[in-house]
C-alpha cells in the first residue's frame, strides 16, 4: 500500500498537477501584435518584454538568470544553389533544399550563446541561426554537405537583413524584468511571427513562453496585392493599360514638332 501510495504521488509530479509547481514561470508579450505596411514603410521595431516570475516557497538560484529570445518569421521554400564555373559561364549545378524555414530569423540573448548553453543543448533546444532550421532537413543523412549549404543560406540572409544575431540584444531592467527591442526590416515578408522565449540558469532551461506578430499590408498596397492575387486577368490587363497610357503621354509630351 505504502509503495502504491508513493507511485501515485510521483505519477502526480511527472504529471505536473498541484503540489509539482515550477519554480520559475515566464509572462512575455511584444509591445504590437500587427506591422502595418504602408506606402512609406521602411521598418519597424517590436519590443519583447516580461516577467521571470518565481515561487516564493523556493530558494534562490547561486547562478544568474539568462534568456534567448528567436523570432522566426514566416515559413517558406527555401532554395540554395552552388554555382559552378563551366568554360566561360557560371551555371547552377548542385542544389539543397529547405522546406518550411523562416525567411526571417532574430536570436537576441543578454549574453553570447556559447557563455549561456553547451553545443549540444543549443542544437537541441534549437537555438542560433545554424540549429534553428535542423528539423526542417529532409534526410539530412543522404546529404553530407547539409551543413555547408545551411551556412551558406544563413549567410545570404543575414547579408539581406533577414537574418540577425544580437549578443546583448536582452536588457534585464531589474532582477526579473526584460526587454528585447526587435527591428523588422521593410525587407522582411508578410505574414505571422513567432516569437519565443527561453529562460536558462546554469546552463538548464527553466521555462518557455511563446507570443506571436503579424506584419500585414494596408492601404492601396493591400488593395493591389489582393487584386494580383483574386483576379490575375484583371490586374494584368490594367497594369499593360496603365504602361500603354502612360507611354502615349510621354510620347506626346515629349515629342518634337
Amino acid at each position: 500500500m505504502k509503495w502504491a501510495l508513493a507511485s501515485f504521488v510521483i505519477g502526480l509530479g511527472a504529471l505536473g498537477l498541484p503540489g509539482a509547481a515550477r519554480a520559475e514561470s515566464l509572462i512575455a508579450s511584444v509591445s504590437s501584435h500587427q506591422i502595418q505596411i504602408s506606402s512609406n514603410y521602411t521598418g519597424d521595431q517590436v519590443t519583447v518584454f516580461g516577467l521571470i516570475e518565481r515561487d516564493g516557497k523556493t530558494t534562490g538560484r547561486g547562478d544568474p538568470y539568462d534568456l534567448v529570445v528567436t523570432v522566426r518569421g514566416p515559413q517558406r521554400m527555401l532554395l540554395v544553389r552552388q554555382k559552378e564555373r563551366l568554360g566561360p559561364i557560371w551555371i547552377n549545378r548542385t542544389q539543397r533544399r529547405f522546406p518550411d524555414s523562416s525567411v526571417f530569423l532574430t536570436v537576441a540573448s543578454n549574453r553570447p550563446l556559447r557563455e549561456i548553453i553547451s553545443p549540444d543543448s543549443a542544437r537541441r533546444d534549437r537555438i542560433g541561426l545554424m540549429n534553428a532550421q535542423r528539423v526542417s532537413d529532409v534526410m539530412p543523412e543522404s546529404y553530407p554537405d547539409m551543413d555547408r549549404f545551411r551556412e551558406a543560406m544563413v549567410r545570404l540572409l543575414d547579408d539581406k537583413g533577414l537574418y540577425s544575431e544580437e549578443e546583448r540584444g536582452v536588457t534585464f531592467l531589474s532582477p526579473t524584468l526584460f526587454s528585447a527591442p526587435i527591428n523588422v526590416p521593410a525587407t522582411a515578408p508578410t505574414g505571422p511571427y513567432e516569437v519565443e522565449v527561453l529562460l536558462y540558469a546554469g546552463g538548464v532551461q527553466l521555462a518557455r513562453q511563446t507570443t506571436n506578430f503579424e506584419v500585414i499590408k494596408t492601404g492601396i498596397e493591400q488593395g493591389l496585392a489582393s487584386g494580383a492575387h483574386d483576379r490575375p486577368l484583371l490586374y494584368g490587363l490594367a497594369t499593360a493599360t496603365l504602361a500603354l497610357l502612360f507611354g502615349w503621354m510621354a510620347s506626346v509630351v515629349f515629342r518634337r514638332d
